[in-house]
This record gives C-alpha cells, sequence and structure tokens, in this order.
C-alpha cells in the first residue's frame, strides 16, 4: 500500500483525533522508571484515570504487565479459590478465562453460563454469593451486558469485571465491582502492553486474608507478608513499563480531558454507534450479530450477512465471501483489520471507540456496501 500509514493504534483502534509522533516527544526515556520523575508519570496516569472514572477515594488502581489478559490473569489466579465460581462466556475471551480457571488453576466447584456468539448468557443464573467473572463487552462477538441490575449489592462473593472495550464507554457501577481490567490501547486509542487493575475494598480483603494454594508467579504477586504491596498502586510496577507507551497513555487522556471528561468520551461512543444503527437499518445484507438492541456493543461492533443468497452458502465459502470483503477493503484503504475474530461467525467488525470519528463511518458505510456487491456479484458470474 502506498502513502502513509492509517492512524491505528494496537487492537486494532483508532489513535486519538490529530495524534502524531510529536505527542511522545516528552517521554522519559533518558531516566528508569523507578527514578523519582518516572514513578511521577505512572502515578500521573493511575491519578488522572482515576478522575476521569470516577473511582471511589478506597479503590485502587495499579499498572500491571501483559496489557488486560495480564491484569485479568493477575486478579484470577491471586483471588480465586475460596468460593465457589460463577464464570460467565459469550465470546471468544470468556472462554479463555474458563480455560484458565478449569483447566489451569483446575478449580472444581465451577459452573460455567455460556451463550452463543450473538446472545448473553442469563444472568438470571448467576449466584453472587459466589465469586463471578464475566467480560463487560464481548470484544469478539459486539455483545454487552446492559446495566449491573443483575450484580446483588449485598453480595458475598467477589465480581471480577474484564471490561477493556468498555471502560470509558460505559458508565461502570463500581459499587458492583470489585475487580476491573483493562487496557490503554481500547476506547482512549493507547498502545498495548500494560494492562490495568482497579481493586474494591473487598478485593483487598480477600488478597489479604487467603493465600492460593498454587505457585504465584511474580508478575501476578500482589502481596508481601500477608498486606497487599501499596506501591503497585502509586506507581512502583512490578516490572519494567515503556515510558513511550506512558507517554501515550498520558496523551490520550490530555484529550480525553480537553473535550469534556467521561460524558463527552461517553458521548462519542453513543454518536458513533448510533449512525452504524441507521445504516443497518437501512442496509439489505447486514445485520447486527446481537440479537437483542439492549445488548449490543457500541465500542467493538460485529456484523453479521443476513442476504438469502449469502446464507444459502456453506459453512466454508460464507468465510471466504467474508475474507474477500475484509481484502477489498485493505486494498482500497477504506477499512483495515475489519474482519470477524477467527472464532466468530463470518462477517465484519466495525471499531467505533471515541477516537473514531463519526464522518469516518459515514464515508466507510458506501465502502462495506460496495465491497458486498463486488464479491457477491463475481462468485454469482462464477
Amino acid at each position: 500500500m502506498s502513502g502513509p500509514l492509517p492512524p491505528f493504534s494496537s487492537g486494532p483502534c483508532a489513535k486519538r483525533p490529530g495524534w502524531s509522533i510529536d505527542a511522545l516527544k516528552g517521554a522519559l526515556v533518558g531516566r528508569s522508571h523507578r527514578s523519582k520523575p518516572g514513578k511521577a508519570r505512572l502515578k500521573e496516569v493511575l491519578d488522572r484515570s482515576r478522575r476521569l472514572l470516577g473511582l471511589p477515594d478506597d479503590y485502587r488502581i495499579g499498572i500491571v504487565p501483559a496489557s488486560d489478559t495480564g491484569a485479568i490473569e493477575m486478579a484470577m489466579w491471586s483471588l480465586l479459590g475460596p468460593r465457589g465460581i460463577d464464570i460467565l462466556a459469550w465470546e471468544s475471551f470468556g472462554k479463555q478465562w474458563v480455560t484458565d480457571v478449569t483447566k489451569q488453576l483446575k478449580l472444581k466447584d465451577v459452573r460455567v453460563i455460556e451463550a452463543d456468539y450473538g446472545q448473553l448468557p442469563d444472568l438470571n443464573q448467576v449466584d453472587c454469593n459466589r465469586d463471578v467473572v464475566f467480560t463487560w463487552n464481548g470484544t469478539t462477538s459486539g455483545v454487552v451486558v446492559p446495566d449491573g441490575e443483575w450484580i446483588a449489592a449485598d453480595r458475598e462473593g467477589l465480581t471480577l469485571c474484564d471490561a477493556t472495550s468498555a471502560v470509558f464507554a460505559y458508565p461502570l457501577p463500581w459499587d458492583k465491582l470489585d475487580v476491573v481490567t483493562y487496557s490503554w490501547q481500547k476506547v482512549m486509542g493507547g498502545e498495548a502492553q500494560h494492562g490495568m487493575l482497579i481493586l474494591s475494598p473487598r478485593a483487598v480483603a480477600r488478597l489479604e486474608s487467603y493465600t492460593p494454594a498454587w505457585p504465584m508467579p511474580k508478575l501476578f504477586r500482589m502481596t508481601k507478608a500477608g498486606k497487599v504491596t501499596e506501591g503497585l498502586f502509586v506507581g512502583e510496577t512490578i516490572n519494567t513499563p515503556s515510558m513511550l507507551a506512558v507517554e501515550d497513555a498520558l496523551d490520550a487522556l490530555t484529550w480525553a480531558e480537553a473535550i469534556g471528561g467521561p460524558l463527552a468520551i461517553v458521548g462519542r461512543c453513543k454518536t458513533n454507534f448510533a449512525a452504524i444503527e441507521a445504516w443497518v437499518a437501512a442496509s439489505p445484507w447486514a445485520d447486527f450479530l446481537a440479537s437483542e438492541a439492549a445488548t449490543r456493543s457500541r465500542t467493538s461492533v460485529c456484523l453479521k450477512i443476513v442476504d438469502p443468497w449469502f446464507t444459502a452458502l456453506a459453512a466454508a465459502d460464507q468465510a471466504a465471501v467474508a475474507k474477500e470483503m475484509v481484502a477489498l477493503l485493505e486494498k482500497e484503504a477504506a477499512a483495515f483489520d475489519a474482519g470477524a475474530y477467527r472464532d466468530a461467525p463470518p462477517g465484519l467488525r466495525i471499531w467505533a471507540g471515541a477516537t473514531v470519528e463519526t464522518a469516518d463511518l459515514e464515508a466507510l458505510f458506501p465502502w462495506l456496501d460496495w465491497a458486498y456487491a463486488s464479491v457477491k456479484a463475481k462468485r454469482s458470474a462464477a
């Protein structure tokens, strides 16, 4: 492809509007992350994230290794075991957490509450006196929990929430969540590598009263001598962070603050999703993978193809059609990485988080129609 590269971050998620490499020129690349200035930069990420998210004062927030995956793994390995577990799975990442709990940690009292792609499990089945593990937004299925009303306020168990593509896009009910994990690259368009871990006082109490039966890797250790390691929540990271990625995270936070803070960020996501809804409503061939309107993600929007010509094809041919569409879009530099996740039904996935401009989505829709019509015509003529 000739010309400039698309303004993508990791994920793939768009960088914030107006981003350039100059945003990183103040990065503290010449000093240790353990120096006083280095710790101050890391703490600034934590403090500004806390304010934007509206975290309760007694919740802790820390930077941990290995993106959101590392953060949720850290929480599961450190906290699960003393109670039975209800774990929800309706897309790829939730199913990975099921594997970790049942096959790696080998916990026995586990109830897996599942649903197919496009569906949400029956939340009424969840017993909040057990520990509960779930994704707020199913990134690979485009299915999101509608709210936190199903989580008991007087629960005895902990709620562990993988919220990586929901944080900043949805106002989260912090009083219902004991562990929340996310990564910089999703709604805010930062770089990957680092995860964010948020703990309620109830989660901290579990850390200080329970010792897992399995060996704990260094990267997962959050306690010492039976007490939580407070340095982790003031910028003293377990491993060496990238100060370039830290600077990029600070740039994203500055942008979010400048446009109006959390209401503005959520509002951009809502506006983007409304544009997609309007296009889908008029489309003769595309529909949301999520069957219920209340559970349709406004960030990771997953689309299925409902044209009878397509649905009559064999599964392998359906997958081939979707891949051809994605290749055409990329060849024309109209969209990149727009295919459905590898485990999901054949279709498209559009990222519509806060860093995406609505005008760019509106410019994309005719290209989607063109790509589908082109592939259909070519295959029908063959």
